[in-house]
């Protein structure tokens, strides 16, 4: 059970983003397992369960991402990441091709939401045309999107339409190569109790509209085929 981060989860970012090599880490390994990754793990523990209880049939899965970078993808940067997040989603042969929810911890602050890593042309392209198909059902997620305060759709865009939108609240759906839609802030008092477990409940039970309508999109024809 998920009982919160602590000061030594803090200590141990900003360590590891000044310090990030192998000496410092082994000798600060310990706490790493003790405050960083176990407490991730549990608070992705319970959040698959909770998802996973609300969407019994989508056989979804939890991930929590490895401390060690790709050594093929240093790029100038040291072996070990500065963050972590977990993923409640459903297996997938590529990282592109199905949304899932998400938490991260960063030394800086923290975020929550679903969405796509990075979508797939295609992806969007069928997004594009289901709405055409039926834009309603997308405008009225759209306007509860609009409605509420925690989460903000997050897009990178092209630098031109696509295509024409039905209007213009559906526009930003249009303009977006990918996007999540999520919630961002800085370190709160929350992340080191169990007052982040009722948080990303309830946000995430916002959000299953939103995924369940994303996650069908594979199946769609691609619009690009004649």
């Amino acid at each position: 059970m998920f009982t919160g981060f602590t000061d030594e989860t803090v200590d141990f970012m900003w360590g590891i983003r000044f310090n990030n090599e192998r000496g410092w880490f082994e000798a600060h390994k310990d706490i790493y397992l003790k405050h960083f990754y176990e407490p991730m793990r549990d608070l992705g523990d319970e959040m698959y369960e909770f998802i996973q209880s609300k969407r019994p049939d989508y056989a979804l899965i939890r991930k929590v991402t490895r401390i060690y970078r790709d050594a093929r993808r240093l790029h100038g940067r040291g072996p070990y990441k500065e963050n972590l997040w977990f993923s409640v989603e459903q297996p997938s042969e590529g990282w592109m091709d199905k949304p899932s929810f998400w938490f991260e911890l960063t030394p800086d602050g923290w975020s929550y939401g679903m969405g796509y890593w990075v979508s797939r042309p295609v992806t969007m392209a069928k997004l594009r045309s289901r709405i055409d198909r039926d834009p309603a059902t997308m405008e009225r997620l759209t306007r509860a999107l609009n409605g509420q305060s925690e989460f903000s759709l997050n897009t990178v865009d092209y630098k031109k339409l696509r295509s024409p939108a039905p209007s213009a609240l559906l526009e930003p759906w249009y303009k977006a190569k990918y996007f999540s839609i999520g919630h961002e802030e800085k370190l709160t008092e929350e992340l080191f109790d169990r007052r982040l477990v009722d948080r990303l409940k309830q946000g995430y039970e916002f959000l299953l509209p939103y995924y369940d309508y994303f996650l069908t999109l594979d199946s769609d024809p691609d619009p690009r085929e004649p």
